[in-house]
């Protein structure tokens, strides 16, 4: 049975200062590896001339892909540490890229180890977690008559509405939750008068509302 998982709520990023060396940390939200590759990519090219760029990412729902890089610092002290925060607040399909510029003062390994890991729980906590649920996806046909109706009553429902399409019917795509579809199928068939044509699509995760 599909579970749940946790991500960053939004990308951004953040920076401290732990004596005159600069860490700013970026987070990114991605879907694969290659997306996360992208992401580092472009950050080793915006701040080239930055001392390091140190990088650990989580992907999947479980969690199963993961990798960090030191980028020069000593073995462990940076990308293990940011790895470590992202597994300790149980989050994935997110990226984090730590960009250091040296300040002149030596931290020592414990001291990288410290800063790195702030640095990436600091820019957690400023943009927050969300909890992607696995949902199956329910298109929703009505006749035109019906379609205004329809889509604000499911707007206003706690069925997330994904996609409205409008040709020879109006269809909405609809994120359901699976233990959710026989109430929804009901209240689906009630709101339209037995109207609605409804076609269950793949299973998918979206976000889930506070």
């Amino acid at each position: 049975m599909l579970t749940g998982y946790r991500t960053i709520a939004r990308n951004g990023e953040h920076e401290i200062e732990i004596r005159r060396s600069r860490f700013r940390c970026l987070l990114s939200r991605v879907d694969d590896e290659d997306a996360a590759r992208a992401v580092i990519a472009a950050r080793r090219k915006e701040h080239w001339n930055a001392t390091h760029n140190c990088t650990a990412y989580v992907l999947g729902a479980a969690s199963d892909k993961q990798k960090s890089s030191d980028d020069g610092e000593p073995a462990g002290t940076a990308g293990v540490p940011m790895l470590e925060v992202l597994r300790r607040r149980e989050l994935s399909d997110v990226v984090a890229v730590v960009t250091r510029w040296f300040g002149g003062v030596q931290l020592g390994a414990g001291g990288l180890i410290r800063a790195y890991g702030q640095a990436v729980a600091e820019t957690i906590d400023l943009f927050g977690t969300v909890e992607l649920r696995p949902c199956r996806l329910v298109t929703v046909a009505v006749d035109f008559p019906q379609a205004g109706r329809i889509e604000h009553a499911l707007r206003d429902s706690a069925y997330p509405v994904l996609a409205a399409d409008y040709t020879d019917r109006a269809r909405f795509e609809v994120a359901v939750a699976e233990e959710a579809l026989p109430e929804f199928t009901e209240w689906a068939v009630t709101i339209s008068n037995g109207a609605a044509e409804l076609v269950h699509g793949e299973l998918t995760y979206v976000e889930g509302r506070q």
